[in-house]
């Protein structure tokens, strides 16, 4: 990827953050979202966008509905004036599970540290 596609895939991500955050729609607010990450194509026309819920895969797929639907438009004209882009890319959302891989995996490392520490050493 090229240095703008990688800035402006950044730029779109830290707006995308603070715009689903703004939502109001209780579908979208109520999940605790995460963008995870965003991939620019090329030459700038079109964004995916990872979204990731505290509260599992079902909560991030109901939420790329939602915005992959009604709020689609409305966040791709925010993101339009707020980056002042000539071309503003078609966003895309699509649900990741990251979030929750990543806490199991949090709770395997815990729980190996704390079984590391009951562990009786025998002579």
């Amino acid at each position: 990827m090229s240095y703008k596609a990688d800035r402006t895939a950044e730029d779109i991500k830290r707006e995308l953050t603070v715009l689903v955050a703004e939502l109001k729609d209780p579908r979208v607010s109520d999940g605790m979202l995460t963008v995870v990450r965003t991939e620019v194509a090329h030459d700038l026309s079109f964004c995916k966008a990872y979204i990731s819920s505290l509260q599992g895969i079902d909560a991030a797929a109901a939420a790329c509905k939602v915005l992959n639907g009604t709020a689609k438009g409305y966040l791709r004209k925010e993101i339009g004036a707020r980056l002042r882009l000539r071309k503003t890319p078609e966003l895309k959302f699509i649900p990741d599970d990251s979030i929750e891989k990543s806490i199991a995996m949090f709770r395997k490392l815990h729980d190996a540290e704390q079984n590391e520490h009951h562990i009786e050493i025998k002579d």
